[in-house]
């Protein structure tokens, strides 16, 4: 049943018409509103190779994982309705607490009963510190011990962001699942520059648990450390001491080989706790999310799916189609004949290619809801597999029905 909170009430959503209010007090011990009675994950299944099924619950719902999570930026999965999202199977959403912050800002989507009533989304909701849009802005940001300052991309005005303001921001959205916020380093940073960085990814962590407190929501620690074993080892180790009931994995898939990413994410996933999900940040393409699914994660986001679906990239079983092309111009049939999707049950390659050379919104949210399907089917078939114990097998086929091999063990 979801809940609601207001200040100190607990309102229990009966349905869109009918609400019932009560003090926390009132409530069952399984409904009060801390952390631990509103988010809880347990761990189904582990496969040989490592690859785990969980479920975790929130205020909004259960979630299956391993789960990939479609992003919408602006409070919007471009191109897709909520129901679009809940036909495709979506069970959680990502949205981004940078681009909300600066508009239409926290205070007024609190005003209009928070982020799942504002864009009509029933399902759990996961939110970002805001941290990587920022720390992304390079000459519009400085950093100090206590937070960040920047410049918004929309107007030019100044911005603060702190470890306080910024689970500030996400619980005024109402977000499920917050993050902490962190320092992101870019991609070839020297370890005694990333070990500096993980001093203030670590106090900030420590100041974001304090002001979330035990209020909704279920806050995740961020592990940085570069594509550094010992400093990944390290960041585990300050993180799993502060406690949390979730930990990302942040600082890859920017600009590293994907074997790189790789054994990075499954040196982390080595070291992190066996009892809380683990959320891989940005990524990927599917082949990424199989082999972090492999090495032990759980929680994906990526825009892919989505951007490259408005681009004219069509993800299938056989590998990226790209539609625009002048190969298909004539081409009868679906993206995919064996996808069960709106998409490729009623519509042509030859189809799809026109209203992609003729720039018609109709195209990109047909190669969106298409590259959605995809991803979330395969999510879901990773599942079925590792309940089974054959995920290795799933792996095999994965890449034999691409022409490929899968990449060696890391050494």
């Amino acid at each position: 049943m979801p809940l609601r909170y207001e200040k100190k009430r607990v309102v229990l959503v009966i349905s869109k018409r009918k609400a019932v209010r009560c003090s926390a007090a009132a409530l069952p011990d399984r409904l009060t509103p801390s952390v631990a009675s509103m988010f809880h994950f347990e761990l189904q299944a582990t496969d040989p190779t490592g690859a785990r099924a969980g479920r975790f619950v929130t205020a909004h719902g259960a979630v299956e994982t391993p789960i990939f999570m479609p992003v919408g930026t602006a409070a919007s999965v471009k191109t897709m309705t909520p129901a679009d999202l809940m036909g495709l199977g979506a069970q959680i959403i990502l949205a981004n607490t940078y681009h909300l912050f600066l508009r239409p800002g926290h205070e007024r989507i609190r005003a209009l009963g928070g982020l799942h009533r504002f864009m009509a989304w029933d399902g759990p909701i996961l939110t970002d510190s805001g941290g990587y849009q920022v720390f992304s802005l390079a000459e519009r940001r400085t950093i100090d011990a206590d937070g960040v300052t920047f410049r918004s991309h929309l107007d030019g005005s100044q911005q603060r962001l702190t470890p306080e303001s910024a689970v500030a921001v996400q619980e005024a959205l109402g977000s499920d699942i917050l993050m902490c916020l962190d320092e992101c380093p870019p991609s070839g940073t020297a370890p005694v520059e990333v070990a500096r960085s993980l001093e203030l990814t670590h106090a900030w962590a420590a100041r974001c648990k304090e002001a979330h407190g035990d209020r909704p929501g279920a806050l995740f620690g961020i592990v940085q450390g570069g594509v550094y074993e010992e400093l990944r080892r390290a960041s585990v180790a300050a993180l799993t001491a502060i406690g949390f009931p979730g930990y990302a994995i942040g600082g890859l898939s920017v600009g590293e080989p994907p074997a790189v990413m790789y054994r990075v994410a499954g040196q982390t996933c080595a070291v992190l706790p066996v009892d809380r999900p683990r959320y891989l940040m940005g990524v990927g393409k599917p082949e990424d999310l199989v082999e972090a699914v492999a090495r032990g994660v759980d929680m994906f986001d990526c825009v892919l799916p989505t951007r490259n679906g408005r681009n004219g990239m069509l993800f299938t079983r056989r590998g990226p189609l790209v539609i625009r092309n002048a190969e298909y111009a004539d081409d009868d049939r679906p993206v995919d004949e064996e996808c069960p999707c709106y998409t490729c049950r009623t519509f042509s390659r030859a189809y799809l290619r026109h209203l992609c050379k003729a720039g018609e919104i109709t195209g990109l949210r047909l190669n969106t809801l298409h590259n959605l399907h995809y991803y979330l089917a395969l999510m879901n078939s990773m599942r079925g597999a590792i309940v089974r114990g054959l995920f290795g097998e799933f792996r095999r086929q994965f890449y034999a029905e691409r022409g490929e091999f899968p990449p060696p063990p890391e050494s």
